[in-house]
């Protein structure tokens, strides 16, 4: 018998808002210039009340201390100056995992549990990074259960910033060499419906948005439910790729970036 799951933390939307954004995987780092400046702009310019970012917004975080100097510090500025338009919101990714509080707070942005149900417009809407639920890669799950451990992070944190760096361009120059030997994303592992369906049974929820596959569409997962899957953003090398899922009262809509900082 499967074990039974506990209800997701709500987080109730503001009355005011009129427009609610999600992004996810941008993957963000010193290499891609073109990428950081597009969500640089859309931040800065969307019309959205508020926008959810669901994780890998950075290609590697490696804590929250490297966020005083060079890209990272860039990356934080970006992130204050947005949340004193809008409400911004985050959910680690599998690369993003580190980020923590300090950073949050310091920027203006409100952490999410993954998941979290978000109540707006009259929906519950079950938000998630998504790769908890990409059960047949298995590799990958024992290396998310080694890295979100209290014991691992803490001996990684430890280590000079600097040598948290290093690690990080070694992680940046592998992802590379996956991305020119691996099969395309259509061939990843994607999410488990059975499980996904099961979690949103415990949300009392219809519909599930995520991120982490790649692979950007609106689809039904059977029994009554349905997710939207949120697109990669790339910038800086083609095909170039960059959408935004925007919710209002009238539902869901999948925008490219420039149509989404449209007044």
């Amino acid at each position: 018998m499967s074990e039974t799951l506990s209800a997701p933390p709500e987080l109730l939307a503001d009355a005011h808002w009129q427009r609610i954004d999600f992004i996810s995987d941008l993957h963000l780092s010193a290499d891609t210039p073109r990428t950081f400046e597009a969500w640089a702009s859309y931040l800065r310019d969307t019309p959205a009340d508020a926008v959810f970012i669901l994780g890998d917004l950075f290609e590697v975080w490696v804590g929250d201390d490297s966020r005083f100097e060079g890209f990272e510090a860039a990356c934080a500025q970006v992130l204050r100056d947005a949340s004193a338009k809008r409400s911004l919101a985050f959910l680690v990714g599998n690369r993003d995992f580190l980020v923590g509080d300090a950073l949050l707070k310091d920027c203006g942005v409100t952490a999410l549990a993954d998941p979290t149900l978000l109540l707006a417009f009259g929906q519950r809407v079950l938000l998630t990074h998504g790769d908890a639920l990409c059960l047949a890669d298995t590799e990958y799950q024992a290396f998310r259960a080694m890295v979100r451990s209290p014991a691992w992070q803490g001996q990684f944190l430890a280590q000079p910033l600097e040598a948290r760096r290093e690690y990080a361009r070694q992680v940046r120059q592998q992802s590379e060499a996956r991305k020119t030997s691996q099969a395309s994303p259509q061939e990843w592992a994607d999410v488990d419906v059975p499980e996904a369906q099961r979690w949103l049974r415990a949300a009392s929820s219809s519909t599930m948005v995520h991120g982490h596959t790649h692979r950007p569409a609106s689809q039904p997962l059977g029994d009554g439910c349905e997710r939207h899957v949120l697109s990669d953003w790339e910038l800086d090398h083609r095909p170039h790729r960059a959408e935004v899922l925007r919710l209002t009262h009238q539902g869901f809509q999948r925008l490219p970036l420039t149509q989404a900082l449209a007044p």
